[in-house]
């Protein structure tokens, strides 16, 4: 007896597109994680430098910046960066380059208003770094994973 049972599914033009949205999804998960470590950390690091003694008080408003605010400064710009990264993945033929050229590029413009502020030395130096931290985290992760879906 001769029979074939047939009951695979024939890929269309739908595949490419569930492939594709497969990419774009893995990469706003592993962005969303590599947020909340981002954040994690930086809130961390503002924590460590408030109990070292700086005191992140600006001039101008004569505010302190409370550590939540860390949090969500980070959370948002962070989520921005995986907004790019995503646009990128979409519609680049080279995401993991033009996506390190921005991210960098956007970094060092955040370097400045910390430089600008007027704070003491104390505090734009830990708001400096308090900006290396995440994007950091956040542009080596992005990276290797927009390197992963498209290589």
């Amino acid at each position: 007896m001769n029979s074939t049972n047939d009951t695979g599914v024939v890929a269309g033009p739908a595949s490419g597109r569930t492939r594709h949205t497969h990419r774009l999804r893995g990469l706003a998960g592993t962005g969303l994680v590599a947020t909340l470590a981002a954040m994690a950390a930086t809130t961390l690091a503002a924590a460590l430098a408030r109990a070292a003694g700086v005191d992140f008080a600006i001039p101008d408003g004569g505010e302190t910046i409370p550590l939540p605010g860390f949090a969500v400064v980070t959370g948002f710009f962070s989520v921005v960066g995986i907004v790019i990264a995503v646009a990128l993945l979409r519609w680049s033929t080279r995401p993991a380059g033009r996506f390190v050229w921005t991210a960098v590029s956007l970094t060092a413009i955040s370097l400045v208003p910390p430089l600008l502020s007027g704070a003491n030395t104390a505090t734009t130096i830990a708001l400096l770094g308090l900006h290396l931290v995440p994007a950091t985290l956040m542009i080596v992760t992005l990276a290797r994973s927009l390197r992963a879906r498209t290589g």
